[in-house]
């Protein structure tokens, strides 16, 4: 009976033993598994950061190319405002400096017909008659100038083909370059423009004729 008793104790606490034991391994089982998904959970969570970072880090990149174009955009008008606004002044200098030029282009026969009239009075008597035209040609000279007339000037004989056109040339022995020997129609510059160039006769090198 007490053998009986004994074995259904020992039973009983085999029976407890395999209890605790099942609880125990479904404990760290559960540990376990709650461990595996944390981990999964935070690796996740971390690749979710990652991409979110590098969609940011796209979208900065987007912006900074975005404000550089703007930035040169707008360098690139300022610019063209700018070159616009050059333009129109030097247009408007350009107009102011030479809205007259066909005006006193028409002006400058009478001037040709003063100095012809200079000319054919050299020999005559009536010294007033040529000192009262004198002082017209120059009265009317100087107010031309002050517009921007200037008078092309013949300096040591040489000829310049941009202000100066042969109208009559001869040939010499005496020369080894083309020089001016004569003036026969003055010419005239209107501030840094050529109004006129001055007819000229020309002394040019002699050629030798087989």
């Amino acid at each position: 009976m007490e053998r009986n008793n004994e074995q259904k104790e020992q039973g009983k606490k085999q029976s407890k033993e395999k209890v605790q034991h099942f609880e125990i391994e479904y404990v760290v089982d559960k540990k376990k598994h709650v461990k595996k998904e944390s981990y999964k959970d935070k690796k996740d969570e971390i690749n979710y950061l990652k991409n979110k970072v590098k969609a940011k880090e796209k979208e900065i990149n987007e912006l900074k190319k975005n404000i550089q174009r703007l930035k040169e955009e707008l360098l690139r008008q300022m610019a063209d405002k700018d070159n616009f606004r050059k333009r129109i002044e030097r247009e408007k200098n350009e107009f102011y400096q030479y809205a007259l030029v066909n005006i006193i282009k028409d002006l400058l026969p009478v001037l040709d017909n003063f100095e012809r009239a200079l000319k054919s009075t050299e020999d005559d008597n009536s010294a007033s008659i040529r000192e009262g035209i004198n002082m017209i040609y120059n009265q009317f000279l100087d107010l031309l100038v002050k517009q921007g007339l200037k008078p092309i000037k013949i300096i040591d004989k040489k000829f310049d083909p941009n202000l100066h056109q042969a109208f009559l040339t001869e040939e010499s022995n005496n020369v080894k370059e083309i020089e001016i020997s004569e003036e026969l129609q003055r010419g005239y510059m209107f501030n840094d423009r050529l109004l006129r160039p001055t007819l000229v006769k020309v002394v040019v090198p002699k050629k030798e004729r087989n």
